[in-house]
């Protein structure tokens, strides 16, 4: 099964190794140091350095930008999804389920978004997903807006303690369907 694992950053090696993952995308606070799990190679690990904010111009924090959506989208380009990838941030609430709904798009652009945002509930029930990575992840897949209300559509997480994790199953179905 194909499928994006995503978690706080105190699970990455644990998952990482249970999961067989291969590659990860850290979404954490630029000067935010951790350890690549050894199973991740350095070159198939993306870093991209962002605070969890909505809004740009937030004192020294950094906002989520259009570069950082672009460079997750190409980086899914590249991913065989042979092995689950690994996603992550600080708690596992808000960017890192937000970037694993862009990467579910990116690989899988026949996926309806709606579905997709009901799959991240039933699985993810604490999953808030940052609003501004889901605005500019819809702009740059030309979903039409469709992400944004999937995703105002399935509202605000439960109340977490920051140490639940998650398997978000790929629907590529479709996007084999259309292959063939």
């Amino acid at each position: 099964m194909t499928a994006i694992v995503v978690c706080p950053l105190a699970k990455i090696a644990e998952l990482a190794v249970r999961h067989k993952a291969r590659e990860m995308v850290s979404l954490i606070a630029e000067k935010q140091d951790f350890h690549r799990p050894a199973v991740i190679s350095a070159n198939r690990h993306l870093k991209l350095a962002m605070n969890d904010i909505a809004f740009a111009g937030t004192g020294n924090l950094i906002a989520p930008s259009e570069a950082h959506v672009e460079r997750l989208i190409s980086y899914m380009s590249e991913w065989d999804r042979q092995f689950p990838l690994v996603v992550h941030c600080w708690m596992g609430v808000s960017r890192s389920p937000a970037a694993a709904l862009i990467a579910a798009l990116a690989v899988s652009p026949e996926e309806d978004d709606f579905e997709l945002a009901a799959r991240l509930r039933k699985v993810a029930p604490h999953a808030t997903p940052n609003t501004r990575l889901v605005e500019i992840g819809d702009r740059l897949l030309k979903r039409e807006g469709r992400l944004v209300a999937a995703v105002k559509g399935i509202g605000r997480g439960a109340d977490t303690d920051g140490t639940a994790s998650f398997v978000l199953p790929l629907n590529l179905h479709q996007a084999s369907a259309s292959k063939s």
